[in-house]
């Protein structure tokens, strides 16, 4: 067998895993549809979709991480490669990354490629995360990025990844961890779930904004409504 067949065969074996962490309060289409096309662009066999518990840079959600997690699971049903990773609810205290890609390293091996996929904001942000020097050493980070966002970089970010951008998602695979790619995903759905929440306390309806699981979940255990407000949901 020639020795690039043999190498081929050697990198097919090897899993791709991504982390995508958020809120999820609730989780929403634009939310799933991101991580399926995140898993098709680069080839992953899964996407770990991390419910936070307690955020460390932003206020805790008003919803339950339990009842974030319940949500997402039925958002995701039987999606192939999708999964709904319970590791941050049940971790006492602030959700890092560092600790939950720390996690998943240990569960998918040394050699295994590793990303976490972060939206454009929370990039501009990662100079200010906890152990933020380490997170290049246990994987890559994968910007979801956006057309409307193109300004240079401030110089603590442009220094924190210097000579680690790179182009492909070939480029990207090439080593375990360590790189960072920018990509623009297919369908980049405008749904913001501060809207969503909103829609929801004012009983407007949100069909075709979150799947209908999830809403038939809201329903159910009375989320997010106002007391009084109308009710605009699966029976409509």
């Amino acid at each position: 067998m020639p020795e690039d067949s043999i190498l081929d065969d050697q990198n097919a074996s090897i899993p791709r895993v991504a982390m995508l962490g958020g809120t999820f309060d609730p989780v929403h289409l634009g939310h799933l549809r991101s991580a399926v096309e995140l898993g098709e662009a680069l080839g992953l066999d899964a996407v770990h979709m991390i419910p936070v518990h307690v955020p460390p840079h932003r206020q805790a959600p008003g919803v339950s991480a339990e009842h974030r997690l319940a949500m997402l699971e039925a958002g995701i049903g039987t999606t192939p490669g999708l999964v709904a990773d319970d590791r941050e609810v049940r971790r006492s205290g602030h959700s890092y990354s560092i600790d939950t890609l720390t996690s998943l390293r240990e569960e998918w091996g040394d050699q295994a490629r590793l990303v976490m996929a972060v939206g454009y904001d929370a990039f501009l942000g990662l100079p200010g995360w906890h152990q933020r020097e380490r997170l290049l050493s246990i994987a890559h980070i994968v910007v979801i990025d956006r057309p409307d966002h193109d300004a240079p970089l401030e110089p603590a970010l442009a220094a924190l990844i210097e000579g680690r951008e790179v182009s492909t998602v070939e480029a990207l695979m090439a080593a375990p961890a360590g790189n960072l790619l920018r990509l623009r995903l297919p369908s980049r759905m405008a749904i913001a779930a501060t809207e969503v929440r909103r829609r929801l306390q004012r009983g407007c309806s949100v069909r075709y904004l979150i799947p209908e699981a999830v809403e038939r979940y809201i329903d159910i255990h009375g989320l997010y409504r106002e007391p009084g407000a109308g009710v605009q949901g699966l029976s409509e």
